[in-house]
Order: C-alpha cells, then sequence, then structure tokens
C-alpha cells in the first residue's frame, strides 16, 4: 500500500507551489495595474477634469498630490492588514486587500468629473485613493511572503522576484491599454476612453479571487501557528526589537521606489511636455521596458541566490548612480529610439534589477512570526518617503531650475547612495525549519 500511496503524494506538491507563485503573481498584477492606470491617467487627464485651475502647472501639482496620497496611507493599510497576516494568516488579507484596492479602482472609473459635480468630484477621488492606498499597503507583504515562504531555501531570491514581477506586469497592462486608448480622438479619451481600464479591472479582480481562493497558509506561518510563537501585538514587537531591520528596509527601499517613479512615472509628464514627445510613443516605450524587466528580475532574483543578495543589491544601486547622467543625455536627444533605449536601460534593466531582490533582502531580516509586519512596515514607510514625493520633486525641481534636468538626476543619486549605505547593515535572520 505504501508503494501505491507514495507516487500520488508528489504531484499535488508540484501544483501546489504553481498554483502558490501564480496566486501571488496575479494578485501582485492586479494591484499595480490598479494603481499604475491611476498613476499614467493622473498626467494626462486628471490634472484637467478633475483639478482644473487654469494654472497648468498647478493643475498638473494637484494631480501629482493625489497619486502621492496612497502613499502616506500605505503604511496604515500596511500596519492593518500585516497585523491580520502575523496573527491570523496570509490567506485572509490577500482576499481583503484585492477586493479593497479593486473596489477603489472601479469607483474611480464611475466617478464624474469636476464639471459635472464641482468640488466633489476632486474630494472622491482622493477617497478612492486612499482605499487604494490601504489596500495595497497590505497586499505587498502577503503576495511576497506568499511566494516566498513556500520557496526552497535554496530558491528564496528567484521565488520573491516572481510577486515583484507583478509590477512590471502591471505596468505592461496599465501602459499599454492606455497607450492604445490614446489613439482615440482627444475630447473622447477625455470623456470616458481613460475610464475604461479602471472599470474594467473588476474581471482581473475575480480572476485574481478565484486564484487565491484554493490555497493553503504558507508551510512557515503554520509552524508558527503550531509552535504558539505568535505575538499578540506584531507592531509592538517590530517597534521595540526589531527598529534597526526596519531603518535597514527603508533604506534598502530608496533605490527601488525612487527611481521607479522618475523612469516609469514622470518620464510620461517629463517626455510629453519637455520634449514633445507624443502620449502613445511615451507610453509603448514604459511598455517596452517592463517586458524586459519583467523577463530580467527572475534571472536576476536566481541569481542573487547564487550571490550575496547585499552586495548584489549594492552594485545594481551603484549602477543607477553611474548611469543616470547617461540616461538624461539619451532621452534629452529626443530621438523616438533614444526615448525607448533609455527606458528600457533606466526602467527595465536598473529599476529591475533592484525590484527583483527587494522583497527577498527585506523578508530575511525578520522572524516569522513578525515578518509580514516588519516587511510590510519597513517597505511601505521606505515607499511613502521615497515613491509618494518623487513626482513632486521632480516636478518641483524641474519648475525651480527653469526645465536642467541635473536636480532630478541629483535627486535620484540620493536614493541610490542611501541604498548603498543600507546595505552594509543588511543581515539575515536564522530560518525555522
Amino acid at each position: 500500500m505504501a508503494q501505491t500511496t507514495t507516487p500520488h503524494a508528489a504531484p499535488p506538491a508540484e501544483k501546489l507551489n504553481y498554483r502558490v507563485l501564480l496566486g501571488s503573481l496575479s494578485g501582485s498584477v492586479i494591484e499595480w495595474f490598479d494603481f499604475l492606470v491611476y498613476g499614467t491617467v493622473a498626467a494626462l487627464v486628471f490634472n484637467k477634469i478633475y483639478f482644473p485651475t487654469g494654472d497648468a502647472f498647478l493643475s498638473t501639482i494637484l494631480a501629482y498630490v493625489s497619486f502621492s496620497l496612497t502613499f502616506f496611507f500605505r503604511p496604515i493599510g500596511g500596519i492593518i492588514f500585516s497585523h491580520i497576516g502575523d496573527r491570523i494568516g496570509r490567506k485572509k488579507t490577500l482576499f481583503i486587500t484585492l477586493s479593497l484596492m479593486g473596489g477603489g479602482t472601479v469607483a474611480i472609473g464611475l466617478l464624474p468629473d469636476y464639471n459635472a459635480i464641482g468640488i466633489a468630484a476632486p474630494l472622491l477621488l482622493l477617497l478612492f485613493r486612499i482605499l487604494q492606498g490601504l489596500g495595497i499597503g497590505g497586499e505587498w507583504g502577503g503576495a511576497l511572503l506568499l511566494s516566498y515562504e513556500y520557496a526552497p531555501k535554496n530558491r528564496r531570491g528567484l521565488y520573491g522576484a516572481v510577486p515583484q514581477m507583478g509590477i512590471s506586469l502591471g505596468m505592461l497592462l496599465a501602459s499599454g491599454l492606455i497607450a492604445l486608448l490614446t489613439t482615440l480622438p482627444d475630447d473622447q479619451f477625455l470623456a470616458w476612453g481613460w475610464r475604461i481600464p479602471f472599470i474594467a479591472s473588476i474581471v482581473l479582480v475575480f480572476i485574481g479571487l478565484w486564484i487565491r481562493n484554493g490555497l493553503d497558509e504558507t508551510p512557515e506561518f503554520k509552524r508558527v501557528q503550531a509552535s504558539g510563537a505568535q505575538h499578540k501585538l506584531p507592531i509592538k514587537e517590530v517597534v521595540t526589537k526589531h527598529w534597526g531591520a526596519v531603518l535597514v528596509s527603508i533604506g534598502a527601499k530608496a533605490a527601488e521606489t525612487g527611481p521607479f517613479y522618475i523612469f516609469g512615472t514622470y518620464i510620461i509628464a517629463y517626455a510629453t511636455n519637455i520634449l514633445g514627445a507624443r502620449d502613445n510613443v511615451v507610453l509603448l516605450a514604459v511598455a517596452a521596458a517592463a517586458v524586459v524587466a519583467t523577463v530580467w528580475m527572475p534571472v536576476f532574483g536566481r541569481i542573487s541566490d547564487s550571490v550575496g543578495r547585499a552586495v548584489l543589491y549594492r552594485w545594481s544601486a551603484i549602477a543607477t548612480v553611474v548611469l543616470i547622467v547617461p540616461y538624461y543625455w539619451l532621452i534629452n536627444t529626443g530621438e523616438t529610439w533614444a526615448l525607448f533605449v533609455g527606458t528600457i536601460v533606466g526602467f527595465g534593466l536598473l529599476w529591475g534589477s533592484v525590484n527583483a531582490i527587494l522583497g527577498t533582502l527585506i523578508a530575511e531580516n525578520f522572524p516569522p512570526e513578525i515578518r509580514y509586519t516588519g516587511a510590510t512596515l519597513g517597505y511601505q514607510l521606505g515607499a511613502a518617503i521615497f515613491g509618494g514625493t518623487a513626482p513632486i520633486i521632480a516636478a518641483w525641481l524641474l519648475e525651480i531650475s527653469g526645465g536642467q534636468w541635473w536636480p532630478i538626476a541629483l535627486y535620484v543619486v540620493f536614493c541610490a547612495a542611501l541604498s548603498i549605505i543600507a546595505s552594509f547593515f543588511i543581515k539575515k535572520v536564522a530560518h525555522r525549519g
């Protein structure tokens, strides 16, 4: 009997791992598709229909403020949902966060503009953005740990890169779809075209919920439950005993988040307003870079399983410092090919490298019983500090410098330098089991 049951036991484990990776990736794709659709449309539409001040610069700043608002609610969402994740389970949080993010996105797609309902339009827009921020604040940690805590110990870099791929895949879907929609006449795009990806995201949400419905809790969380090692208040444990790891995580996040919004989001406003590029051309360049990043990240994650992750991260941040000036020299030629090459190098390879191993790097600094809370707190605080302000800082630096790019380059160098310093203080926490 033992011989007949053993062969049947192996396939479910392989199938389970496949579904875990797909569940982790799909949720991350959906969350970031929803989130980045807003970031893209804010630069093209919301400054006109929700913040019509009569001053183009002020309207753009207000649109980016609405975009950045969620970053300051992401840590709150992270604390709330990571508490659930460390106390009750990773799986339950993933259902809540996905529903919250999807609901906020669809609501934005259905929201009347300023001309229809006046000041209520931007106020409701901000409310729905807050819902998105709360959702994504808890989603990242759950999606990462779902993959990371199922991984073999010598493949954690590879597995940890899978949910990170959701960011570039979400960017690909968002920029590709909006690039297609911008081929509509301007009046049609402003009237209804931009709403399509927001409303259509409900389909992706249902798919993500269906995939995750068949998942079980991670092996490491089950061991924590069985040992009774759970903390009544994980956040207290993190801030009193693991605050150093949180600070290191915040510093490590800088080289990913700041450059991400410069290379992947602000480039849309910069290329259209300063370089005179067409909206759909810039969006296609971002989409091409997202393809490169998606393919590159699992490769780089696997490399990090053989090479020290902290060292690899440090050199990736150094590469960002070295190449940021050539990046701006290249795209400022105004040539379409230069825009594509610069975006692929900046977003696809430089950002793709640091993003591929960032999640695993942060997760390894916290023990399983408080890993959701610790990793989420460090990651989301870093996102709030360096990501939430990046588009606003870039627009402000460009304005006060009279359209010069070098202050933005210095900002990228500053973010990368912080991560280089943080990389010297990264430590691995011993894993159980």
